[in-house]
């Protein structure tokens, strides 16, 4: 508590499960992926929880061979009924299935343990298939009796190629609408987008250096995350960086920070495991509107989420927009001096920044991101 009061100018609020599913889909942070064939998935989920880590995806998808998936979806059914009866805190958890039909397999299999699932994530979603997986869902929450949440993710061929692509999106644009209760987010799968022309990203870039693949995700944002009443929730494309080897390029992050709070050995370990580049790559995300990214490492999950906290003059300049608007509009300068804040335009990005606030809370004046992160390694020291 003492940590959080120093942090914190306005504490996190509680996630309401139940609540609007694009609520869910904004507060899910940094969703930690992990195979299927995971031999101890409901012991490393309940420690995953205790991490902070607040999603996370069972994967029976690219993450396993083709010959392991039945094995792997046994597997996963009977961790997740372990996990279920431990009782035991846990993320919200999704399945990544391969096919629709695993859909209903997976909610028969858990049986009365059903409600250990969030919902799953639906793969390769385009085309009729995107629309036999929103159906599978919703023919799952009505066997399971509950809820099951959505998250379609954005990684076909058809959308990486110019020619197709804005066709592509529209149609997805109406059959998300369609199934708009139970869309949590739109995941961006920049990796296999990017197989579609046998590119990869390297460490030392963003996924929005690599043009082609900017140039899908641009589009996504613009046909499926408008903030006119339409959008979805989009979250960021996977980092699957987490080891340090030699560089070519310089470090992402400049010193001058970490001096100031006399943090210089947190820059040293945030370079050591790589993390700069995605504290970069996550405020790229979210200049561009997007929340959440999806992770394969416990190390990023504290950099997302303290990147996810909403600035003490971000707040403020979102708390002056919307009382501006709610007035009837006009244009004034910043409390802080240094931009203008006009109701109109920025409304939007006020509305966002307000849910975000909810969520992930507000900072403390003169609070940043070494803070927070020098405070959870603090506490993960013995």
């Amino acid at each position: 508590p003492r940590a959080r009061d120093r942090l914190f100018g306005q504490w996190p609020q509680e996630l309401d499960h139940n609540g609007p599913a694009a609520d869910v889909g904004a507060a899910l942070g940094a969703t930690l992926y992990m195979p299927a064939t995971r031999r101890h998935l409901a012991r490393d989920l309940t420690k995953a929880a205790r991490r902070g880590v607040v999603s996370s995806v069972v994967c029976l998808e690219d993450s396993i061979s083709d010959h392991d998936v039945e094995g792997a979806q046994l597997h996963a059914v009977e961790q997740l009924r372990a996990l279920a009866a431990s009782g035991a805190a846990r993320p919200l958890v999704f399945v990544r299935v391969r096919t629709p039909e695993q859909i209903g397999e997976i909610v028969t299999a858990l049986a009365g343990s059903v409600s250990v699932l969030a919902g799953f994530v639906l793969p390769k979603f385009i085309g009729s298939r995107a629309t036999t997986y929103l159906e599978a869902v919703a023919a799952g929450a009505e066997k399971a009796g509950h809820r099951l949440l959505a998250m379609p993710v954005l990684e076909s061929p058809e959308l990486m190629h110019r020619e197709t692509r804005l066709g592509a999106l529209l149609d997805l644009a109406d059959e998300l609408h369609t199934h708009r209760e139970i869309v949590a987010c739109v995941r961006i799968g920049a990796t296999d987008l990017s197989a579609a022309l046998g590119l990869r990203r390297p460490r030392e870039l963003t996924v929005y250096d690599i043009g082609p693949v900017a140039d899908v995700i641009s589009d996504i944002v613009n046909v499926l995350g408008r903030a006119d009443g339409t959008g979805h929730v989009i979250a960021g494309p996977v980092w699957e960086y987490f080891a340090q080897r030699p560089r070519l390029f310089k470090p992402q992050l400049r010193t001058t920070p970490f001096e100031a709070h006399d943090a210089v050995e947190l820059r040293s370990d945030l370079l050591t495991d790589d993390l700069d580049g995605l504290i970069r790559e996550v405020v790229l995300d979210r200049a561009r509107g997007i929340l959440g990214k999806s992770v394969i490492h416990p190390s990023h999950v504290p950099v997302v989420h303290a990147l996810s906290v909403v600035s003490a003059e971000e707040f403020a300049d979102a708390q002056d927009i919307t009382t501006m608007h709610a007035a009837g509009g006009g244009v004034r300068s910043s409390e802080f001096s240094n931009k203008m804040n006009e109701a109109g335009p920025h409304q939007g990005w006020a509305l966002a920044t307000l849910r975000r606030a909810r969520t992930f809370g507000v900072a403390a004046p003169d609070i940043s991101l070494v803070d927070f992160l020098e405070e959870e390694r603090a506490g993960e020291s013995p």
